[in-house]
C-alpha cells in the first residue's frame, strides 16, 4: 500500500529533528536548549505550520506532497545533527552559490564555516550497555555534564556496583581540576566484589563508550539572511531545470512552495537569532579573587591587618599552599612564620626580606578582602595583571567597554590545528572551522587595541600560516612583517617526514605610521663596547662602508672626504658646496701639505662610500679618528655605541628562543619533573616579540593574550618590568584546567622569586621576588547562561495582532528574569545576583559594563576612577538589564 504521506512525514521528522535534536543524556546548558527547542516546536512551529500549509494548498491538493518534498530537499541540506545551520552538504551538482563578490574589497578568502560562531565541539553521550568478552557494562551518563566551552576534558569512569544481573554499573563525568580515571582503584572495587578483570577489558570498554556521536556546536550569525538567500538560488536553480511550460496554476504552486519555505526560515531563524543575542551579551563575573605579594601591606605600615590575616582561619591553607608551591620549607605555625616576616635587625633591617614577596590568594581569606582592598588608593590602576577563566570569545566581548582603546599589545599563541595542537572538528571543515574560530576573535580584539600605537602578534606554524596570513590582511589592512623563528633545534617530527624546527610570529598594527623598535643588544653584543669615555661605553668601528655593492653611485652623499691634520692628528669636514641635481659637491676651503683628504677608498682603488651622511659625520666628529695603517692608507673609525639598540631581523636562531629550552625546561624548573603543560612558549621570545612593538622600558602598555595556554606571555611582562623597573600590565585569558593547575602558581611563583630549579628557588644573589597585585576571576559562560535562561513559561504565537513568523516571540519569557523583583509600592526593579548564581562579583561586572575602572570597592558601592558611584547591594537595572532579559 503506497504511502501518500511519505513526503510530508519525512519532511516534519527531519524538522523534528532540527528543533529537537539527537536525544542525550546528562546536564548542560545544551541540553536545557534542547527542551525549549522541543517546546518551541512541539507547541508554536508545528501546529501554526501545518495550518498555514493546508491555507497554501487548499487550490491545489495535489501539490501538497511536491511542496513537502521540495522543502525536505532544500533544507536538509543545511542543518546539522546539533541544529547548527551551516553548508553541511553541498555536492558539486547543486552548484551552491558562494557570495564573493565586493565593491570595496579584494576577496582572498572564502570558508565554508564563515557565517557561523563556532561553540565547541562535544559528544553527544546516552547510556551504554556493552558486551567485552562475554562480561557485560553498564555506563550510567545521566549525571555526566557536559563541556562550558571547547576545554578539552576527558572522560572520568567511576565503579558504582554489580547489578541483580551481573552487570558492571559505572558512573561517568567529564574530568576536572585534574581528576582522572583510576583503573587501580577500580580494580580493587571490582576485587572487593569478586570480580577479576584486566585493566586491558577496562579499557576497551571505556574506549567502547568514548565513541559516540561527537557534534559540532554552531550558531549562524544571521540565519534569515543565510536561509533565504540560500533558497533563492536554488529555487532559480529549479526553474531553470525544469523544461516545462509555465502555467499560471503552475507559478502559484511555486510562489505558495517559496511563502512555506519563508516562513520555516522565520521560525528557524527566531530561534538563531536568540542564541546569537545570548552568545554576544557581556557576562557576569564570577568567583573573583586577588593575589598580592606581602610586601603591599608590610610597606604600607598594616601591621594589625598582617596580624589579622595570619590569625585567620584560612591561613593554614596558605601556608600549606606556599609549601605545596616550593616557597617555605615545611608548614610553619602561622603565628611563628609572621615573627620570621617581621623580624628586624638592630639597624632596622628586616632579617627575611625575601619573605616579603610571598603572594597571598584572597580566596583564603574572603571575609577580610574588602579590609585588604582598602589599602589601595586607585584599585584598577594598581593591579598588575588580570587572569580571566573564560572561552576567550565570551571574554572579549565583556572585556571590550572596560580596555577598549588601552591595550597595546595582543599576543596570542593560538591551536595550530595540527596532530600536535588540533582543534578536532567533528565536520571535516578544519581549515574552515579553524579560519572562523580565528576571524571572530582577531577582527573583536582589534576593537581593543589602541587605535595610535596598537600592536597584533600572533605565532603560527607552516598549515595554517597561509589562512592566518589572509585573516590578519583582513582585519587590521596593514601586516608589518614576519618573523621566523627556530622554536625546537631538534625539530619536531610531523607527518611528512620532516622534523618541524620553526615557527612563525605575524606582526600586525593598528597605525600604519608606527615603526618597529629596536631589540636590546645581547651579553655578547655588549661585550664588544669595552672602551668608556663621559658618555658611555663604545668600541672603534671602520666608517667605511664595507661590501662589495658599497659604491659611491649607490648613495652618492655619503661620499664627502675627512681633513687629516698630520701633525696634531686632528680630524675635521670641510666646507662643501652641495649639488643637488648631479648628487655632487665641491670643496670651498683650500689645504697645505700638512693636510691630507681622506676618501672612502676601497682596497682595488675605487671609491666607497661612508656609513654615516656627512650630516651625521658633523654631528659626532669628535668621535671620530683617523689611523695610518701599514700600507700607507688611512683609515676612519668612529665610537659605536650601544644605546640605539639591534634592528630586528626576519629570523631569531638564537637558541633563546626555543620553546625546549626555554619554554618546556622552564616549566619543568618551576613545577619539577611533572609534565604540566605540552608545547610551552619560550618566555624569551615572546620578551622580544613585544619589545619590537614598543613595549620597552617604563613603559605603561597593557598587553592581552586571550589563548593564554601556560601563561607565558604573563611571565614574559614580569621579567621585563623586573630588568627595566617598567609598570607593564597583563591580561590573561584561558578556559582550560590548568588556568588553576598551571597559569596562577606559575605567576605566584615568579613574583616569589625570579629563578627556579627542580620546583625550589635558586637562592643566589640578584635573585629575588618582585611586588605582585593580580586579579583573577571567571565568567559566566553561553553554556551558564543556557542551562539557567526559563523560555517555557511564554505562550508561543498566540496574539492575533501580531504576524508570528517576524515578531520578536520571546518578548514574554524570562530568561534571566527570575533573578528580579519588582516593588509594587515604589515600581522599582531589585536585581537578586544570588538567585543566578552564588558567587557574582557585582563590582567588577559593573565595572566591565560601564566600561570604567575602579578606583575602590565597600560593601555597598563601587567608586569608578571618574568619581561615579554605583551600589552594589541593590545594583541599577538598567544597567544590568542586557545582562539577564535581551532582545
Amino acid at each position: 500500500m503506497t504511502d501518500n504521506h511519505f513526503h510530508e512525514t519525512q519532511f516534519f521528522n527531519a524538522l523534528r529533528d532540527i528543533f529537537v535534536g539527537a536525544e542525550i543524556e546528562g546536564e548542560s546548558g545544551f541540553i536545557n536548549l534542547m527542551r525549549i527547542k522541543s517546546r518551541y516546536y512541539q507547541e508554536g512551529v508545528f501546529p501554526q505550520l501545518k495550518k498555514d500549509i493546508n491555507e497554501a494548498v487548499a487550490d491545489f491538493p495535489g501539490f501538497r506532497e511536491e511542496l513537502f518534498d521540495k522543502l525536505y530537499t532544500f533544507f536538509q541540506r543545511y542543518f546539522s545533527e546539533s541544529g547548527s545551520i551551516y553548508f553541511r552538504y553541498t555536492p558539486l551538482h547543486q552548484n551552491i552559490y558562494e557570495k564573493v563578490y565586493t565593491d570595496d574589497r579584494d576577496v582572498v578568502l572564502f570558508w565554508k564555516t564563515h557565517m557561523l560562531y563556532y561553540v565547541k565541539t562535544d559528544r553527544i553521550f546516552k547510556s551504554l550497555k556493552v558486551e567485552i568478552d562475554g562480561v557485560n557494562f553498564f555506563f550510567d551518563a545521566k549525571g555526566i555534564e557536559n563541556k562550558r566551552a571547547n576545554e578539552k576534558r576527558d572522560v572520568v569512569f567511576t565503579f558504582r556496583e554489580v547489578a541483580q544481573d551481573g552487570t558492571l554499573v559505572f558512573e561517568t563525568a567529564y574530568s576536572e581540576r585534574g581528576r582522572i580515571t583510576k583503573i587501580d582503584d577500580i580494580l580493587r572495587g571490582l576485587r572487593r566484589v569478586d570480580v577479576h578483570l584486566s585493566d586491558e577489558m577496562l579499557e576497551k570498554a571505556f574506549r567502547v563508550f568514548e565513541k559516540q556521536s561527537e557534534v559540532d556546536f554552531f550558531i549562524n550569525k544571521n540565519a534569515r539572511a543565510f536561509l533565504e538567500e540560500q533558497f533563492d538560488l536554488w529555487m532559480y536553480q529549479y526553474l531553470f531545470a525544469e523544461k516545462n511550460i509555465w502555467s499560471a496554476e503552475r507559478l502559484a504552486q511555486l510562489q505558495a512552495l517559496k511563502e512555506i519555505a519563508y516562513k520555516v526560515i522565520a521560525f528557524i531563524s527566531q530561534f538563531e537569532d536568540e542564541l546569537v543575542k545570548i552568545w554576544n551579551k557581556p557576562k557576569f563575573v564570577r568567583s573573583s579573587h586577588y593575589v598580592l605579594t606581602l610586601d603591599h601591606l608590610i610597606t604600607r605600615g598594616k601591621t594589625e591587618l598582617i596580624s589579622d590575616i595570619f590569625a585567620h582561619a584560612g591561613m593554614a591553607a596558605q601556608i600549606e599552599e606556599w609549601v605545596e608551591l616550593g616557597m617555605l620549607a615545611d608548614k610553619a605555625k602561622p603565628q611563628d612564620l609572621m615573627r620570621r616576616i617581621m623580624a628586624k635587625d638592630e639597624s632596622g633591617t628586616y632579617d627575611h626580606p625575601e619573605l616579603h614577596f610571598l603572594p597571598m590568594d584572597t580566596k583564603y581569606f574572603p571575609d577580610l578582602e574588602l579590609r585588604i582592598l582598602a589599602c589601595f588608593e586607585e584599585l584598577d590602576e594598581e593591579l598588575d595583571g588580570w587572569l580571566v577563566y573564560s572561552e576567550n570569545y565570551q571574554a572579549l566581548i565583556t572585556l571590550l567597554n572596560k580596555y577598549k582603546g588601552i591595550v597595546s599589545n595582543i599576543y596570542i599563541d593560538p591551536p595550530y590545528n595540527t596532530s600536535a595542537s588540533e582543534i578536532i572538528y567533528e565536520n571535516k571543515f578544519n581549515h574552515s572551522s579553524w579560519a572562523e574560530m580565528l576571524y571572530d576573535r582577531v577582527s573583536l580584539s582589534k576593537n581593543i587595541l589602541n587605535k595610535e600605537n596598537g600592536f597584533h602578534i600572533c605565532t603560527i606554524d607552516d598549515v595554517e600560516n597561509k589562512s592566518l596570513g589572509f585573516i590578519l590582511e583582513e582585519v587590521f589592512k596593514d601586516i608589518v612583517g614576519v618573523v621566523t623563528i627556530r622554536n625546537k633545534p631538534s625539530g619536531r617530527p610531523i607527518p611528512n617526514g620532516f622534523a618541524q624546527s620553526h615557527e612563525y610570529a605575524i606582526f600586525s598594527r593598528m597605525n600604519p605610521g608606527q615603526s618597529i623598535s629596536r631589540l636590546n643588544r645581547s651579553d655578547e653584543q655588549l661585550n664588544r663596547y669595552r672602551e668608556h669615555d663621559n658618555k658611555g661605553n663604545y668600541f672603534w668601528e671602520m666608517l667605511r662602508k664595507a661590501g662589495s655593492g658599497a659604491n659611491r653611485e649607490d648613495r652618492p652623499t655619503m661620499y664627502y672626504p675627512f681633513i687629516f691634520d698630520l701633525k696634531t692628528e686632528n680630524v675635521t669636514l670641510p666646507e662643501l658646496e652641495w649639488d643637488n641635481i648631479q648628487l655632487s659637491y665641491k670643496i670651498i676651503n683650500k689645504f697645505d701639505d700638512e693636510f691630507i683628504l681622506v676618501y672612502p677608498k676601497k682596497d682595488d682603488g675605487k671609491d666607497g662610500r661612508w656609513y654615516l651622511s656627512y650630516e651625521k659625520a658633523k654631528e659626532i666628529i669628535n668621535d671620530i679618528k683617523i689611523e695610518q695603517q701599514e700600507n700607507g692608507d688611512y683609515w676612519v673609525y668612529y665610537k659605536r655605541r650601544p644605546n640605539l639598540g639591534v634592528q630586528p631581523t626576519t629570523i631569531w636562531t638564537d637558541s633563546k628562543h626555543s620553546a625546549t629550552e626555554h619554554g618546556t625546561g622552564l616549566l619543568k624548573a618551576l613545577f619539577g619533573e611533572r609534565e604540566v603543560f605540552d608545547y610551552p612558549k619560550s618566555v624569551f621570545a615572546i620578551m622580544e616579540c613585544l619589545q619590537v612593538t614598543g613595549c620597552n622600558e617604563n613603559s605603561e602598555s597593557v598587553i592581552l593574550d586571550y589563548f593564554a595556554g601556560s601563561g607565558t606571555t604573563a611571565h614574559a611582562v614580569m621579567n621585563l618590568n623586573r630588568e627595566d623597573g617598567g609598570s607593564r600590565k597583563y591580561i590573561l585569558v584561558e578556559m582550560g584546567e590548568h588556568f588553576h593547575e598551571v597559569i596562577l602558581p606559575r605567576i605566584k611563583k615568579i613574583a616569589f622569586n625570579s629563578k627556579w630549579k627542580d620546583g625550589k628557588p635558586v637562592c643566589e644573589e640578584g635573585e629575588s621576588g618582585m611586588s605582585q597585585f593580580v586579579k583573577y576571576y571567571g565568567l559566566e559562560q553561553y553554556e551558564d547562561v543556557l542551562r539557567c535562561a526559563h523560555y517555557e513559561d511564554a505562550d508561543l504565537f498566540n496574539d492575533p495582532s501580531q504576524d508570528p513568523y517576524h515578531s520578536y516571540v520571546f518578548l514574554r519569557d524570562l530568561k534571566l528574569l527570575d533573578s528580579v523583583e519588582l516593588d509594587s509600592e515604589t515600581n522599582q526593579v531589585h536585581f537578586h545576583p544570588e538567585r543566578l548564581y552564588s558567587d557574582i562579583d557585582m563590582a567588577e561586572t559593573l565595572s566591565h559594563l560601564r566600561g570604567k575602572w575602579i578606583k575602590r570597592i565597600t560593601e555597598e558601592f563601587v567608586e569608578f576612577e571618574d568619581g561615579e558611584k554605583m551600589s552594589l547591594t541593590d545594583p541599577d537595572w538598567e544597567t544590568l538589564k542586557p545582562m539577564v532579559w535581551w532582545r
